[in-house]
């Protein structure tokens, strides 16, 4: 469990760092006119966090249950859905009159780290 825990987080601190990073360029270069409602190292906190927390459940999962690990990745793409939304939810509920940046900065991201973890969840449930 440790060892798929460590290739992970091998891959997942620099994943996560060049992708803060291009982000971060990209918004302040090509959107600096741009107000965003949350700041780029607070969207990458939560995909940070929220994958992490998902991939050592599917670890502990799938040490005591390996017969049930993929439907606890089905099970915590959901729930990691339902965390977006809550953590949406005052920007959605705000005045801002354009959201579109805001979301497209959330849900990039989140897609890349959807990747990520779906990739090392897939060789962990083919082992």
């Amino acid at each position: 469990m440790t060892s798929s825990f460590l290739n992970f987080t091998k891959f997942l601190v620099p994943f996560a760092l060049v992708l803060f990073g291009v982000q971060y360029y990209t918004t302040a270069q090509l959107f600096s006119n741009t107000i965003f409602y949350y700041s780029v190292w607070s969207i990458y906190l939560f995909h940070f966090i929220s994958t992490l927390i998902s991939y050592l459940f599917l670890l502990f999962v799938h040490k005591n249950f390996p017969d049930k690990a993929g439907f606890t990745f089905m099970g915590s793409g959901v729930i990691k859905m339902m965390a977006c939304v809550v953590f949406l939810l005052p920007m959605i509920q705000s005045d801002l009159e354009n959201r579109i940046p805001d979301v497209g900065a959330f849900f990039i991201p989140y897609f890349m780290f959807l990747l990520l973890e779906t990739i090392f969840a897939v060789r962990l449930i083919n082992k």
